[in-house]
């Protein structure tokens, strides 16, 4: 008989992988000094590894540039272009924690081969079982950055004053993680 040792709220040990149909990568920047630009990224992975104690536990993402979409086909592609993500060059953003609480996970983010600690703010969702017999977990995390330093730093000005594209970017993940059977 095997037992299981909780942490983290009461999720346990091992690793909780992320259910993409059910988790959402989106963010906000100001446009034209007037209103929000908000989009999202339709491919990404993570994993969340709950050890023994928050100092043995982590959280590892993935997200693939190109799949970027703010709902406008024409803006979709000029972010990928070299005035913005790069994408040909840097497929990818990632993540890494290095530090978690109850309320805020740490770690280094890395966008066009720059990268920064940061820290989201993290509020647990929910830990419950589905009807098919798995433990699923919910998070919603917020993060602000300012885009100009991980070498997103176009400059747009306008005529009147301010730019096109603010420097701040709102970051909010709605991840919903599946226990890995063991």
């Amino acid at each position: 008989m095997s037992t299981t040792t909780t942490t983290l709220d009461g999720l346990s040990t091992g690793t909780w992988n992320i259910d993409p149909a059910h988790s959402a990568l989106g963010f906000q920047v100001r446009h034209m000094m007037v209103s929000k630009v908000r989009g999202k990224f339709d491919e990404f992975t993570a994993t969340l590894t709950v050890g023994e104690s928050l100092e043995d536990s982590s959280v590892a993402a993935e997200v693939t540039m190109a799949s970027i979409n703010t709902g406008v086909a024409d803006r979709d592609n000029h972010l990928r272009t070299n005035d913005f993500f790069e994408v040909e060059t840097y497929p990818t953003m990632t993540f890494r924690s290095t530090k978690l609480t109850p309320t805020e996970l740490t770690g280094d983010l890395t966008i066009k081969n720059v990268t920064k600690p940061v820290t989201f703010d993290v509020e647990l969702g929910g830990i419950g079982p589905d009807p098919y017999g798995n433990t699923r977990a919910g998070f919603e995390a917020t993060l602000e950055i300012n885009r100009k330093e991980f070498g997103v730093d176009i400059e747009m000005p306008l005529q009147g004053g301010g730019v096109v594209v603010g420097d701040k970017v709102k970051i909010t993940l709605d991840l919903e993680f599946v226990k890995a059977q063991a």
